[in-house]
């Protein structure tokens, strides 16, 4: 590693995240500051409902903390085939178009490719309203590989499409992964082998991590266990 470039690719300061329910307070991160060192593909666990989505979303910029600083020390993508921001009254090119405006991109370059890695045919040219939940997904994923980053955010995303879909990103995400970290969601530990190094548990509010993906996929596993077992008793 250069020793110009960062230590870290994205750094959370005293970050507060919450939710106000209509009889308590959800709190996904409690005042935690945090690395995440760069060089490093970090498998993101926790058990069901601890906020590991909602952590994706503020490290991208699509929801704001409660309080507390997020840096960004790198280029970072917004979540893999996170179809929430497009415009739903514009077309599929137009909102590759925009995007690729709003990255200072080379918009034709950026549409050629989008337009063959999605391959949805006709409703590239047809509002992204009228698109099932699998186009929209097609077309985001296509669009995030389109433009490089240097930390890439995966929230379970590589298990959309068909098999001969899913083949195609796993073989683009494999070239990107060559020059790039990321920061995986994910519930398979196969996948999370193929793809990270370590781990980050997010768990009551706070970070822990684990340099050791092993360790921390085993971590995870004890507290499935606990929870399963603790479900059991009070039945």
């Amino acid at each position: 590693m250069h020793t110009n470039q960062p230590q870290s690719n994205v750094s959370l300061v005293n970050v507060t995240k919450h939710y106000r329910l209509r009889n308590s307070i959800r709190v996904v991160l409690d005042q935690v500051s945090f690395e995440f060192p760069r060089g490093r593909n970090i498998a993101v666990l926790g058990l069901n409902g601890a906020g590991k989505s909602t952590l994706i979303r503020l490290i991208a910029g699509s929801e704001e903390p409660t309080s507390g600083r997020i840096i960004r020390h790198v280029h970072v993508s917004w979540p893999l085939g996170f179809s929430g921001g497009f415009a739903g009254s514009m077309t599929g090119k137009e909102n590759v178009r925009f995007v690729a405006r709003i990255y200072g991109r080379d918009v034709a370059q950026v549409e050629d490719f989008v337009r063959a890695f999605a391959d949805i045919g006709e409703h590239y040219f047809m509002p992204v309203r009228t698109y099932s939940s699998g186009m929209r997904a097609r077309l985001a994923f296509g669009l995030s590989m389109a433009i490089d980053f240097e930390c890439y955010l995966v929230d379970e995303i590589l298990a959309v499409g068909d098999a001969v879909f899913r083949k195609r990103c796993e073989e683009m995400f494999a070239t990107k992964l060559q020059k790039s970290d990321i920061l995986m969601v994910a519930h398979n530990p196969n996948l999370l082998r193929k793809y990270c190094d370590s781990a980050a548990i997010l768990m009551d509010g706070r970070l822990r991590y684990f340099p050791d993906l092993e360790e921390g996929i085993e971590t995870y596993a004890s507290l499935i266990r606990e929870r399963q077992a603790a479900a059991k008793l009070s039945t």
